[in-house]
């Protein structure tokens, strides 16, 4: 029987996340990666906005007050991510399934854990810095409801996050 890691992300993966989340198992491992992206993220548009005035992002800070897109939308970039992140998990070899979450993201994330018995549980998402000063963010969040360690990487770098 393989091992379960359970990914959550908000933001396609890219080889940089797809090299840190494989290098959680070795080779030998009989690992089954399964890939969870929200298909609503319920963000805060205040906190949104403030998270890109912090990155220097004037133009996604408009963006963020300017546009609100629809369900079918937001379900459409959701499968979108779930294709391209699977596609470069699997350039890699990396065993590896997925589905677009409904609800709640990191409810999504903790019945999945439970579901397969998972080993680990990651998050990646782009910095928050609202969300992640005040342990808000996904990563803790799940933390807090598994009673386990999450392991919290900033998309596309080598950073990560303090859960």
């Amino acid at each position: 029987m393989s091992d379960a890691i359970i990914i959550l992300t908000e933001e396609p993966l890219t080889a940089v996340d797809v090299a840190n989340i494989t290098d959680l198992y070795g080779p030998d491992d009989d690992v089954e990666l399964v890939l969870l992206v929200p298909a609503d993220t319920k963000r805060n548009l205040f906190v949104d906005v403030i998270d890109q005035l912090t990155m220097l992002d004037l133009p996604g800070a408009l963006r963020e007050i300017r546009e609100k897109p629809d369900a079918e939308t937001v379900r459409a970039e959701a499968s979108e991510i779930l294709a391209t992140s699977l596609a470069v998990l699997e350039s890699v070899g990396a065993n590896a399934t997925g589905a677009v979450a409904e609800g709640n993201a990191v409810a999504s994330l903790v019945a999945k854990v439970g579901e397969m018995e998972a080993r680990q549980a990651v998050v990646v998402t782009r910095p928050h810095a609202v969300a992640d000063t005040f342990r808000q963010d996904w990563a803790h969040q799940a933390q807090r409801k598994l009673g386990l360690p999450v392991l919290h990487l900033y998309s596309d770098s080598g950073f990560i996050g303090d859960s």
